[in-house]
């Protein structure tokens, strides 16, 4: 039989109206005993004596068993999950970029005072990858994962691909209808995919890793010129976070756009979708596809978590308290279009094996290998305005990492 919860919810805004919406009408045995706001003078349809600006009404609170936590604030979420946990409160969280910054303090924290924290609202919206990755693929060993993990920079690209559009006219378009923040950094730049992405990595690999351990480069100084060669080639660009099994014991992560064929699943994944592609020594190539953003989509993802908690549900990080032995490098060659303006960019990264060059007066690439250890200790040279870089989706191994994959029956591309 489920237990009643007794919810304390922080944050009432895009996902917290959705969640709300999703809820009513349900019997679900639950109940929203307050909400934690920040702006009081705010107009709101529900009864007022339900909306507090102090948390501790809801941290405090013996009656609430169950903490719901869906606010922008990455520091103020942090407090508020810790000091739940602490309490023997369960948590439901969607603060991608909290719960990838200390995970691994989060996951102690729940274990030393019998608490679970939830969070697939954090990854993907709507698409159920954490509680896969946890449940389905728990004794699989997973070649990699990748997809789109970011339904606003993903907006922007299929506007430009589809329509025409010029980027600066996407990204408005995509603000507009919210999908973007007014400083779109976070989801144009990769940041908001790459919390996601070490999420993730912490349930297909057992690998907690710090964010700012992995390398992120975004669309923002995407240009005509590279559209025009994208098209030529019949490629669309994508956005794609990737954690890959290069050797029997290492995994890589990187954020990168990527020229993606028709022949992809990613290739149709349009507008403010999302996708998710999974390899598996087994199961082998499997593929989720989902709304990434949004009240709805989210919120469905929140009352999932919610919905679990009544049966005492908790995520059982099985790979990673196997002790696996995985290690993560950055220790790989991967095949790259590179823009730039001057040539020096060419040699502090260290392009080799070039099999592509073009030169004009506006307009220079190379394609070539550059291991992802340089393109990481040249991370500033990369966010400049005047050079633009893409994964052609290519990779290049030693002769012992194609040895031991091979052994483990991994397609190499």
């Amino acid at each position: 039989m489920s237990k009643k919860l007794k919810i304390g919810l922080f944050g009432f805004g895009v996902v917290g109206q959705g969640l709300l919406d999703i809820i009513r009408g349900q019997d679900l045995n639950l109940e929203i005993i307050k909400i934690a706001i920040k702006n009081p003078e705010k107009k709101r349809t529900l009864d007022a004596h339900l909306f507090t600006t102090d948390h501790d009404e809801l941290l405090n609170n013996s009656e609430i068993n169950t903490i719901v936590e869906l606010i922008d604030d990455a520091d103020a979420a942090y407090n508020i999950v810790k000091r739940a946990l602490i309490s023997g409160k369960n948590v439901v969280s969607a603060n991608k970029k909290m719960i990838a910054t200390h995970l691994a303090e989060l996951v102690e924290l729940q274990n030393k005072h019998d608490a679970s924290l939830l969070y697939e609202g954090a990854v993907c919206g709507s698409i159920p990858i954490i509680r896969n990755l946890e449940e389905y693929y728990d004794n699989e060993l997973l070649h990699g994962i990748s997809g789109i993990f970011n339904g606003s920079s993903n907006y922007i690209l299929s506007k430009i691909f589809n329509e025409n559009l010029e980027y600066g006219v996407a990204l408005k378009q995509a603000q507009d209808l919210g999908f973007a923040e007014s400083n779109p950094i976070l989801d144009v730049g990769g940041y908001d995919p790459k919390f996601k992405l070490a999420i993730a990595t912490a349930h297909a690999y057992g690998l907690f890793i710090n964010p700012d351990n992995i390398l992120n480069v975004g669309i923002q100084h995407l240009s005509e010129n590279d559209i025009r060669y994208a098209r030529e080639k019949n490629f669309k660009i994508k956005l794609v976070p990737t954690a890959r099994k290069i050797s029997t014991k290492q995994v890589v992560t990187y954020v990168l756009p990527k020229f993606v064929k028709s022949d992809d699943f990613l290739y149709n994944v349009e507008n403010e979708y999302n996708g998710v592609t999974v390899q598996a020594a087994f199961a082998d190539k499997q593929f989720f596809f989902g709304k990434g953003a949004g009240g709805h989509p989210t919120g469905a993802a929140v009352l999932s978590d919610i919905a679990a908690l009544r049966y005492d549900y908790r995520y059982e990080y099985r790979k990673y308290n196997q002790h696996n032995g995985l290690l993560h490098t950055d220790d790989v060659n991967l095949e790259v279009y590179l823009r730039y303006t001057h040539e020096y960019t060419v040699e502090k990264l260290q392009i080799e094996n070039i099999v592509e060059r073009f030169s004009r007066d506006d307009y220079k690439y190379v394609i070539g290998n550059v291991n992802l250890k340089n393109l990481i200790a040249n991370w500033a040279l990369l966010e400049q305005k005047d050079v633009f870089i893409a994964h052609t989706g290519k990779y290049t191994y030693t002769e012992k990492q194609i040895e031991a994959l091979a052994q483990e029956g991994v397609l190499l591309s």
